[in-house]
């Protein structure tokens, strides 16, 4: 077994200062900036993410982070409140690109958006 005291993940953007703006101002999150450029962001229940900038940054291609949320239509009125478009990506979503999970038992309802480097969140209740 490994013995650590501590434990978080990362992931890397483009521009540091479109992350910190957007996690910071837009998702209204904590954002510590430190002086190698990496961000320290404080997730709700305590946990953080570090945000490293990359130059040649690609996308993830995968979900890198989750909000879950009570009230799946109430997250995305905020997020659109905000500014924040939502990713589409069809199937049985609807035309505001919520996935309708759970009328259908197939799992949560979840929405996805694209950070200002295209990485890829979402929101979902279960």
């Amino acid at each position: 077994m490994l013995t650590t005291s501590h434990a978080f993940s990362g992931f890397a953007v483009r521009d540091v200062n479109a992350a910190r703006e957007f996690y910071g101002g837009v998702l209204g999150f904590s954002v510590e900036q430190n002086g190698m450029g990496i961000l320290d962001i404080a997730l709700p229940g305590g946990a953080h993410v570090i945000a490293y900038p990359k130059d040649d940054h690609v996308p993830a291609v995968f979900t890198i982070l989750n909000f879950e949320v009570a009230d799946i239509d109430a997250a995305v009125d905020e997020l659109e409140a905000a500014g924040v478009s939502l990713e589409n990506y069809g199937g049985w979503a609807d035309e505001r690109g919520i996935m309708r999970g759970k009328a259908a038992d197939r799992g949560p309802d979840i929405a996805w958006f694209l950070d200002p480097s295209g990485n890829i969140l979402s929101v979902l209740a279960n």
